[in-house]
């Protein structure tokens, strides 16, 4: 059975991260509609560089004080005020540096005054983590859902008010600054009533935290920069609106990314101790979960095919929008070998082989620098889709490298033989529903209660038909009651 505390927290994080990606997707939808496609570009722009530099300054550390925090957590009221302290320091440096950085490129003054308001979120956001640490510390993941996900909620509210009041990006930029510093304050007064702070400064801890966090921040730095590189690229060789087109295509993949990371993530664990079990159990485990991922990767490309067009209309009401529906068709296909890459970076791990990554993550950047600076300025936004999937695929060469010379090789038909099947059904589905002229959203929702339909028969079969099915669900109510 499952811990309580285990499972309260799981699900704390899991409603944080939902919360915060649900009202971020409504938000770019409400910007294009509202304000269009330039404003959402300059918000995203704006956004990519808050994000980058709040990342190289602040994740790392929460990770290692989080870390240190666990091992001394009867320290914590000494650790907490010194933590916070090398934190702002940080972060100040870290804004510091990205105010100079969109000084010297070449932005219009609009675009550079939202991306100094956005990037003030640093400072508030990377004290938060110390506090967001400390709850995690202690095992207490609910006080940061609390904390975060009501406001989430009212600064989309107060967004969407301001946007009908005809406020622009800079006005939206600000309320993301004053949101991310309540964040902190709620934070900050829920700690305070069960860590009673010691306003001491501890300058060895500071200097030793210090040190070891260089590593991980380093680690941080190259993955994030590789992340948000294409955004930069498209803002610097092309133009916001750019950047807003191109912030709709990773929305609408958005939802397949974060099946992925969150399936891969549990896997984690399964694959750490298969390790001890063998090759072939290990070899198993993993074409089983490729083999799911790639249930839900060939589908979701199948209905991009079919229904991206009209969704992106649907969605967005901005006749800009329009020309992405090539480029986010052509981008879908790097979902593919995204399945591989996500399974096989966690695969690594589990075997202590993650200086594989690190070189992956090392040469995929010099590729999609290169390659996204030749792409971008020739063919625009259809160069991104290109520079993808370039990316994409050395990634996947080089982890597959790793995989295949320091583990073992795959059966790749067998992964990909029942994929391509409930493909192929979900295909004549999409067909047979555009061929009766069904409105959008009831072909999503038929061909999604089919989708299911297929995964639920293959299941039945994979168990050994519906009588085994009951017969082992009876089973383990039985065990249950015995237990």
């Amino acid at each position: 059975m499952i811990p309580k505390k285990l499972l309260t927290n799981s699900l704390s994080l899991l409603v944080t991260r939902l919360g915060q990606s649900i009202t971020t997707f409504v938000l770019s939808i409400t910007i294009a509609r509202t304000l269009g496609a330039h404003a959402l570009g300059q918000y995203l722009l704006a956004f990519s560089y808050y994000y980058v530099f709040m990342v190289i300054v602040s994740q790392g550390l929460k990770t290692l004080f989080t870390r240190e925090l666990a091992r001394n957590l009867k320290e914590i009221h000494v650790y907490l005020v010194s933590g916070i302290f090398l934190q702002l320091l940080l972060s100040i440096v870290g804004y510091v540096a990205m105010v100079v950085l969109v000084f010297l490129l070449p932005y219009n003054s609009s675009t550079s005054i939202i991306c100094y308001i956005m990037g003030l979120a640093i400072i508030p956001f990377s004290l938060s983590n110390i506090t967001e640490a400390s709850f995690q510390a202690q095992e207490r993941m609910n006080l940061i859902t609390v904390s975060t996900v009501p406001v989430y909620v009212l600064r989309l509210l107060v967004m969407i008010w301001c946007m009908h009041l005809n406020f622009g990006v800079a006005y939206l930029a600000g309320i993301f600054v004053i949101s991310e510093t309540l964040i902190f304050f709620i934070e900050w007064i829920l700690l305070a009533k069960i860590v009673e702070p010691q306003w001491q400064i501890k300058q060895d801890f500071i200097w030793h935290l210090f040190k070891t966090a260089r590593t991980f921040l380093a680690i941080d730095a190259v993955g994030i920069i590789g992340s948000k590189m294409d955004i930069l690229l498209i803002s610097i060789l092309g133009n916001e609106m750019m950047v807003g087109l191109f912030g709709a295509i990773v929305q609408l993949m958005q939802p397949f990314t974060m099946i992925v990371d969150s399936v891969a993530l549990a896997a984690f664990p399964g694959m750490t101790k298969a390790v001890g079990m063998g090759r072939e159990k290990l070899r198993q485990a993993t074409e089983d979960i490729l083999k799911m991922l790639l249930c839900i990767a060939f589908p979701f490309i199948i209905g991009v095919l079919f229904l991206g067009n009209d969704l992106i209309t649907f969605l967005y009401k901005d006749n800009n929008f329009h020309q992405v529906d090539l480029v986010l068709k052509i981008s879908s296909l790097s979902l593919i070998t995204y399945s591989f890459i996500r399974v096989f970076v966690y695969l690594l791990l589990a075997n202590g082989l993650e200086k594989f990554s690190l070189v992956e993550v090392g040469i995929t950047n010099i590729v999609g620098a290169i390659s996204g600076v030749v792409l971008i300025s020739q063919y625009k936004l259809m160069g991104v889709a290109f520079m993808q999937l370039l990316v994409s695929f050395t990634a996947f060469s080089i982890l597959t490298y790793a995989v295949y010379n320091y583990l073992f090789s795959l059966n790749i038909l067998k992964i990909i033989t029942i994929p391509l099947l409930v493909s192929a059904g979900m295909g004549l589905v999409f067909f047979t529903l555009q061929k009766m002229c069904l409105n959008l959203i009831l072909m999503m929702i038929v061909s999604t209660g089919i989708y299911f339909l297929f995964i639920s028969c293959l299941m039945i079969y994979k168990l050994g038909g519906l009588q085994n099915v009951w017969i082992k669900i009876i089973g383990k109510i039985q065990k249950k009651y015995e237990d």
